[in-house]
């Protein structure tokens, strides 16, 4: 064997050695090493390091926020309503030593999470009531499920940074006994809100009655007092006409007899001596 062929078996050597030796943590990663199955030194951050070839291995993590979407499952609210609960939640590996050593994996850890914040969500939904979980105390219940769940993990070497419900259904064969309830209940609302509109109408009503009455009376009132002064007006200038021309007066009267009470088919038997005759045939009782 030639030196040039020694020389280049010795350099593949050589780098097989290095790229052994070497190894890159990226600045998304945390990695630490294993010698003999057993996790040696501390945790590595980004950048180039060094290690034993053959002999250690090296175990990479993530740093970064992970998420784990957990699949639905049923919990019961402390009014007895059966919800369909479908979650998410946001962690982050902090201790990639204690992690390796208690769930070796990502895989490992999303199964232990999914049991913790499974049962912390139950005993949460299971002190407030359905309306409550639905809108009122969502944000506070989420708050409080993520500090519990926190606390449980810490041994893990996990945070969980958020626990959040994506959707909260009821149950396919509680939807229709649900919206009944619903429906009667919007039909109760309704019938109360009818019930004031026409109590409303009625008082509006019986003021508007109130008020015609009170403007006729008024009314009426004030056009007998008009009509009285204007019937004692005429009887005024009728008084003054009769004392002024008492032959003139009785001479517009008569005509108005006339006028009023004689037709084509009126008959009427009266003597000469009749004063209504008077003007009709007074130039002939005077001859």
């Amino acid at each position: 064997m030639s030196k040039k062929t020694i020389g280049i078996i010795l350099v593949f050597l050589c780098i097989a050695l290095a790229s052994q030796a070497t190894f890159v943590v990226d600045q998304t990663q945390q990695a630490f090493l294993l010698q003999m199955g057993k996790p040696v030194g501390g945790v590595l951050g980004p950048g180039l390091h060094f290690k034993m070839p053959f002999l250690q291995q090296v175990v990479y993590f993530e740093r970064r926020i992970l998420e784990y979407d957990a699949a639905p499952a049923e919990i019961l609210t402390k009014d007895k309503k059966t919800l369909v609960v479908d979650n998410y939640s946001k962690w982050q590996i902090v201790d990639p030593l204690k992690f390796y050593k208690t769930v070796k994996s990502v895989a490992g850890a999303q199964a232990r999470l999914d049991d913790i914040i499974y049962a912390q969500l139950r005993v949460a939904l299971g002190e407030h009531t359905l309306t409550e979980v639905v809108s009122l105390k969502r944000s506070e219940i989420m708050e409080d499920v993520t500090k519990k769940c926190n606390e449980l993990t810490a041994d893990y070497g996990i945070k969980v940074i958020d626990v959040r419900i994506k959707r909260a259904d009821l149950p396919p064969e509680n939807e229709r006994h649900v919206f009944e309830r619903m429906r009667a209940e919007r039909q109760r609302e309704a019938k109360r809100y009818r019930s004031q509109g026409k109590e409303q109408a009625m008082k509006i009503k019986a003021a508007a009655d109130r008020e015609r009455a009170i403007i006729l009376a008024q009314a009426y009132k004030e056009a007998e007092k008009i009509k009285g002064e204007g019937d004692m007006e005429a009887m005024r200038i009728c008084a003054n006409a009769i004392r002024k021309n008492p032959e003139f007066y009785a001479f517009i009267k008569s005509m108005e007899i006339y006028k009023k009470g004689f037709d084509a088919n009126t008959q009427l038997i009266l003597t000469p001596e009749e004063p209504l005759l008077r003007y009709l045939f007074g130039n002939a009782q005077q001859k």
